[in-house]
Parts: C-alpha cells; structure tokens; sequence
C-alpha cells in the first residue's frame, strides 16, 4: 500500500501541475478578449507601471489612449509596443495624448479629443501619482496643493469628463490605482496621504451612483509600485515593531503584477483589490479595531527616527 501511494504521488503532483497550468493559460486568454476592441486611456503611461499597462493591453487588443507629460517619453513607448506586436494577432495603433494632470485646466481638451478621435471610452486606467516626503511643517502649502492636483483633482476631473459618455451608453469601467495611504497615513506623508485618501474616498462615493448605469469602479491598491530593479535591503530590522512593520510595508509590489492584477480587475470587474502582504493587511484592521494601538507603534517610529542622527 506504502508502495502504491508513493508510485502514485508523483503523477498527483503532476496532474495538479497541469491543471494549474491549463487554468492560467485559459485565465490569460479570456483577459485578452476581455478588452479586444476596447478603447482604453491610460493616464501617466510614461510611468513603470503604465508602461507595463500599456503593454498588457496592446498585447490584448485594447484601443489605447497612452497619456504623459513628456512627449518623447510617449513616442519611445509607441515604438517599443509597435516592436514588439505581434504580426498574427490584432492589434491597434496607440493614440498619443499630452497630458499633465497636475494642470486642471488642460483636461477637458484632452477629453474632448479622445473622444473626439474614437467617440467612446471603455475603460479609464487612473494612474498618475506624485509624491512628497517630508515633516508636514516644512512642506509648503503650494507643494501640497500640487500634490493635491495631480493625485485627486486631475483624475476626477478627466473622470468627470469622461463620464457622461459612459452613462449614456451604460456601460464602462473605471479604475483608480490608489496606495496603501489611501487607507492609512504614514508619517512624513502627509500631502500624498491626504490625496489617496480623497481619491479613494471619491471613488468609492462614485461607485454606488454609477452601478445603475452599469458602470463599474475599481479601486486597485498596492503598497507601493517600486520600480523594476529595485529589491529590499537586507539587515536586522526586528528590532523594533515599527522597523519590522515598515520592512514589510516597503517591500512593494513589481509593475508587472500591478498591471496583470490591473487586467484581472478589468476582466472580472471587481470593485476592489489589495495588493499587500499579510503585514500591512494586518495593520489595517489594526487601524480600524485598535487605533490606540495602532497610533502609539507609528509615533513610536517617528521618535525612532528624530533619534537616530543624520549622516554628514
């Protein structure tokens, strides 16, 4: 019997392996045809992670609408998705747009002109960030009314545009990438937090007025994207709670896995998704059901840091 069970364990594994395997090759194709045809803008796609959305969805056949704020940058991306496509598979040329959200007052012609070029929007990618670090007293107050502009009222500002055609045709999706900030703040980050904050909390707002049209909004929320050859430093950080819950907070999230769970988001229409490793999912029900608790290892942390002297 021993013997029959361990002649048959290796084909068990084997079975189960090609199952998965079946499974996410099937997952993969339906994704693609989720969005073949589908007008798609993409906000700040000059950044790792909307490169990396670019990429999944010109490889499925998406129309897209590539945004940036540097035009150069645009047209070396359009080159490498032009290289890159495949010949036996249908894919559309990107449509270029410039596009600083941080300059409200530009978004209506962008909107007018996506909609003017293809008469419809599908789907919304919101992507664009900018960050600050810094003591909340010594970040001016223009700094963060530009912060405010490009995390907040840019998005919903191009989302206000362009939501009209998606009510009136009752269908569409729209997809905010937010930040773990916009479900708890980090010292030293204030503006930032405060934009992902009011962002999350629009969206969320906007979510429950669109369903009857039938238009979706997801809300997609990693840690944060860290950029493609960066990794976490290694050294002894569990000596202290806050040093071990800041590691795992900044391990981060690859532009690759943001961008296939940003298509996954697409295809399946979910409304939100959390892109973390159990310690900061942890620290948000921390946040919410033991806020003493929580308040007192963050300023813990803070006086850490004030502690520890600056090099040079």
């Amino acid at each position: 019997m021993g013997v029959m069970a361990m002649l048959l364990l290796p084909l068990l594994l084997l079975g189960i392996s090609g199952l998965l395997f079946i499974y996410q090759e099937v997952s993969r194709l339906w994704s693609k045809s989720a969005v073949q045809n589908k007008v798609v803008v993409i906000t700040d796609a000059i950044s790792g992670l909307g490169k990396e959305c670019a990429r999944v969805f010109h490889t499925g056949g998406a129309r897209l609408v590539l945004c940036g704020k540097n035009w150069e940058r645009l047209e070396n991306l359009y080159d490498a998705l032009i290289s890159v496509a495949d010949p036996g598979k249908q894919t559309f040329t990107p449509k270029l747009v410039l596009l600083d959200l941080s300059d409200i007052s530009c978004v209506p012609d962008v909107a007018k002109e996506v909609l003017d070029c293809y008469g419809c929007v599908d789907i919304l990618i919101n992507n664009s960030s900018m960050k600050v670090k810094g003591p909340a007293h010594k970040i001016s107050l223009e700094l963060d009314k530009k912060i405010m502009d490009a995390n907040y009222f840019g998005p919903i500002t191009l989302t206000k545009a362009l939501l009209p055609n998606m009510i009136s045709r009752r269908t569409g999706q729209i997809v905010l990438v937010n930040n773990i900030q916009g479900k708890f703040g980090i010292p030293f980050r204030t503006a930032y937090a405060a934009s992902k904050h009011a962002a999350l909390g629009f969206f969320d707002c906007l979510r429950a007025e669109v369903e009857e049209y039938d238009v979706v909004i997801s809300t997609v929320s990693p840690t944060f994207v860290r950029s493609y050859h960066v990794y976490p430093e290694q050294g002894n950080w569990e000596a202290s709670i806050w040093k071990f819950f800041f590691r795992k907070l900044t391990y981060g999230v690859h532009p690759v896995e943001v961008a296939e769970e940003v298509m996954r988001t697409v295809r399946r229409k979910k409304q939100e998704v959390f892109m973390a490793n159990p310690i900061p999912k942890a620290a948000v029900y921390v946040r919410t059901f033991f806020p003493e608790f929580f308040f007192a290892v963050v300023a813990c942390g803070v006086k850490e840091k004030l502690n520890v002297p600056e090099e040079g």
